[in-house]
């Protein structure tokens, strides 16, 4: 199987970030919250990427931040996912009323913008990593659901689920044997957009205060920390927006990549 050029340096980068995430600890040169210098020094030999506004050590700061973004918005895309999807092919093979209730309450939930629904939210709950995961996999879910209904409401008519249905099939197998496996490709493009999508929401309720809390990093409280740098011609806070910029297009690429791979194949035993 050949590659192309531009799923490869997705995989690349993508895959460049995860394994920062996971071996953290073993790879940054100091600890998260450990001061080691002066405010906003210059990169050298010992800061790479210099200190912050308080005198950690950035590379170490970004290290562990990517390690919580990517974790967080990892878990609230699968928790997104797996709700949001469940419940869309749920309704298109129940339909009638059932789907109607369904489809409303997600309407309503959707009329609402998403950030200030999470900020409203979260305002009133203690800020913990669950409790982010939680606020955000259950909002974009609604999203998740429209699409996935959408989808099997076109495949629920097809001559194979209905085999399927007349061979006394239950709802689970028509489901998981019949509709996700036809699903996947449009799915499998939209899981990376909103990987992003996540990566960008938790970046900007950290950056509002209410995300994830110091001393603990993210790459939206980097953000936060440093932003008062630029003025004085600091790039600290810059190094953070370039992280996500090179995750959204290396993870863009990659769902690409997969999607157009699905597609083939599925002509291919047509």
């Amino acid at each position: 199987m050949r590659i192309p050029v531009a799923a490869a340096i997705g995989l690349f980068f993508t895959a460049l970030y995860f394994l920062m995430a996971i071996f953290a600890p073993l790879i940054a040169p100091y600890g998260v919250a450990e001061v080691v210098g002066g405010v906003w020094e210059p990169s050298s030999g010992d800061y790479l990427l210099g200190t912050d506004s308080i005198g950690r050590d950035l590379l170490s700061r970004m290290i562990y931040g990517g390690r919580t973004t990517i974790f967080i918005a990892t878990a609230a895309t699968i928790l997104s996912f797996t709700t949001g999807s469940i419940l869309g092919f749920l309704a298109a093979v129940l339909g009638g009323w059932a789907d109607q209730l369904m489809s409303r309450f997600v309407d309503l939930l959707m009329s609402i913008p998403t950030l200030i629904f999470a900020l409203v939210v979260l305002s009133v709950t203690p800020v913990t990593i669950p409790a982010l995961i939680l606020v955000m996999g259950l909002l974009d879910s609604t999203r998740v659901y429209r699409l996935a209904r959408a989808v099997a409401v076109d495949i629920n008519v097809m001559d194979y689920v209905e085999a399927a249905k007349l061979r006394g099939e239950g709802r689970g197998w028509i489901i998981f044997r019949e509709i996700l496996p036809n699903a996947l490709s449009p799915l499998v493009a939209e899981m990376g957009l909103r990987f992003i999508f996540m990566v960008l929401f938790v970046s900007t309720l950290s950056f509002l205060g209410l995300g994830v809390q110091p001393p603990a990093a993210d790459w939206g409280g980097i953000v936060k920390e440093n932003a008062e740098g630029i003025v004085y011609g600091v790039g600290a806070a810059l190094y953070p927006a370039i992280a996500i910029a090179t995750l959204a297009i290396s993870v863009n690429l990659v769902a690409d990549w997969v999607l157009n791979r699905t597609t083939s194949l599925k002509g291919g035993r047509g």
